[in-house]
């Protein structure tokens, strides 16, 4: 598909989501989320990812804000922590999230995990469909959310989530939840794409890699793109920011994608969603 950093996606309610953004996971408030933002608004991205639990949402609002870039024009995900599920948490939690932002609303707002041992996440789930029909999110969906996480979400909802964000990348594919997604018109969103740099010396993807005259990074990102699956690569350096975002000029071919489907270990580095607690 002929893609370019503004390409987008449309979800299931019609709202259209960038396929590439970036995420701010780990990356400190002030000046490191700060010029980070900065830097990928100023090469072109329109998404960012940020959550509660990064403590970095003031940070990433000073640079929306400073961008000078009209707000329609960008695509802003924040998530609900862990501990602030329930129904009435869900509202404060999100006023927090806006407040700290300096935002008037989200594009997309997501249950960061599932927490199967509060089992909270319906009502939790309930709140943000009012949220949604109020018009104060364009969006809502989950992240960290298994096959059975989704089936005990889709008992009572009103509103079927419009993204899944979850661990993703050659060493995870979670087939059965790509598959389960598409079915069920969810977007799938790859978060730690690249394995926290761990992917970056494989000799499977090095190899592509010199056949394209691209990184690595580039190669693995470029496998989300050709998957459909959204992609947020996180970097806080400002040529690493670019050269994430330069995975439009090429393809891979059939080979390489089966290649890298064949990388599939079921190897997590994040928590598994069934076992990750209020914390």
């Amino acid at each position: 598909m002929a893609l370019n950093l503004q390409s987008t996606t449309t979800l299931h309610n019609g709202v259209n989501m960038p396929w590439f953004g970036l995420g701010v996971f780990k990356v400190q408030d002030g000046e490191e989320v700060y010029n980070s933002v900065k830097w990928a608004l100023e090469h072109g991205y329109k998404s960012i990812d940020t959550a509660a639990i990064y403590r970095n949402e003031e940070g990433v609002g000073k640079a929306i804000k400073d961008s000078g870039i009209p707000r329609e024009e960008l695509f802003i995900t924040s998530k609900l922590w862990n501990g602030d599920q329930g129904y009435e948490e869900t509202f404060q939690a999100y006023q927090a999230s806006l407040d700290r932002l300096g935002l008037d609303y989200l594009d997309l707002y997501l249950i960061h995990w599932p927490v199967p041992e509060q089992d909270k996440y319906r009502e939790s789930w309930q709140a943000m469909e009012e949220l949604y029909n109020d018009g104060k999110i364009r969006a809502i969906g989950v992240s960290n959310f298994k096959e059975h996480h989704l089936d005990r979400l889709l008992e009572k909802a009103e509103i079927t989530p419009m993204v899944n964000q979850v661990e993703y990348h050659p060493h995870l594919q979670q087939k059965s939840l790509y598959d389960y997604c598409k079915k069920h018109n969810i977007q799938l969103e790859a978060w730690s794409p690249l394995k926290q740099g761990e992917l970056l010396t494989d000799e499977t993807l090095m190899e592509i890699a010199e056949r394209h005259g691209k990184s690595t990074a580039q190669i693995i990102l470029r496998w989300d793109l050709q998957q459909e699956v959204i992609t947020i690569p996180k970097s806080v350096k400002q040529q690493r920011i670019h050269d994430n975002a330069d995975v439009f000029d090429f393809e891979l071919t059939n080979a390489e994608m089966k290649l890298i489907a064949d990388m599939n270990k079921d190897d997590r580095v994040g928590a598994d969603p069934d076992e990750m607690n209020n914390r």
